[in-house]
């Protein structure tokens, strides 16, 4: 892992794949943050549906490029599972931020200001005055908890039974977590989505709940769905987790059969496939020749 880390910073796909991001979290700021903006208070359903089907057209969008995190939550969940390295998830994060900020700027300079002249202008998300700071904490973990659960399961390779749309089941899971939260924490579930508006806007109210929150509940999930849900999920590759530093769930050696996966996961983006895997097999050939 530490030596797949070293070898990307040289690569010109993992530039390629942190621009993605930034372009992807500028868009989905922009619109999504959006409909939010506006002289009417506008409906929970429409926020709800504009944020879900902006975060599905997004991934949609860039997936085959960077794998479409364009949140700071999935991202942190896929470095903790191993399944991407440190050193893409550092400039993934660094991208998304400053995606965040550029689109809530943009937002800020097409609209009017008496649109966005309140606390929640730019779609500044705001904790309920009636809800106190750690039932937000908690509200932000459980629906990040949800949201990275279900990215884990449509990115799932080895499961038999997916056959919709993953970006699709994605954004659903924005929609109904908005649903049910908007009215209390304003349903963040992205520390990116919640720090451009912030940065813009100056309204930095109680805004350590949208980082601690959602990055705590994106690993909760990743290492649930890895480790118990998953379609290869055993105790031997948990095992290998907590004792095993080269351990790498995308060539994990199953009990019993001695085949490694040479399968590159659609979280890092369709199109760096072929080079991972010429880093993954420079990385193993390596090893190899330590263990001699």
């Amino acid at each position: 892992m530490a030596v797949r880390s070293l070898q990307e910073l040289t690569s010109l796909g993992l530039y390629r794949s942190a621009l993605a991001e930034f372009v992807g979290t500028l868009f989905l700021v922009f619109v999504a943050c959006g409909s939010v903006t506006g002289r009417t208070a506008p409906s929970i359903v429409q926020v709800a549906f504009t944020f879900g089907l902006s975060v599905a057209t997004v991934v949609w969008a860039v997936a085959h490029v960077s794998g479409g995190h364009v949140n700071p939550a999935v991202t942190v969940a896929m470095v903790t599972t191993r399944r991407i390295s440190v050193a893409r998830a550092v400039l993934y994060v660094i991208m998304q931020l400053l995606g965040a900020a550029a689109g809530a700027g943009l937002l800020k300079a097409v609209v009017p200001y008496s649109s966005i002249n309140n606390p929640r202008g730019l779609g500044v998300t705001t904790v309920d005055g009636e809800v106190t700071a750690g039932q937000a904490l908690g509200i932000e973990f459980l629906i990040t908890f949800v949201l990275v659960f279900t990215v884990f399961a449509t990115c799932d390779g080895r499961r038999t039974d997916l056959s919709g749309s993953g970006p699709l089941a994605i954004g659903l899971s924005v929609t109904m977590c908005h649903l049910f939260a908007i009215q209390y924490t304003g349903s963040s579930m992205n520390t990116a989505r919640s720090f451009g508006p912030a940065l813009v806007q100056g309204e930095w109210s109680k805004h350590w709940i949208y980082w601690f929150g959602p990055i705590l509940g994106g690993m909760a999930a990743g290492l649930l769905y890895d480790f118990v849900f998953a379609a290869d999920a055993c105790k031997n590759k948990f095992k290998q987790y907590l004792t095993n530093w080269k351990y790498d769930p995308d060539t994990f050696s199953e009990p019993g059969t001695g085949v490694k996966r040479e399968r590159v996961p659609s979280d890092v983006g369709d199109e760096t496939a072929e080079e991972l895997n010429r880093l993954n097999s420079t990385a193993r050939e390596e090893d190899r020749e330590d263990d001699v």
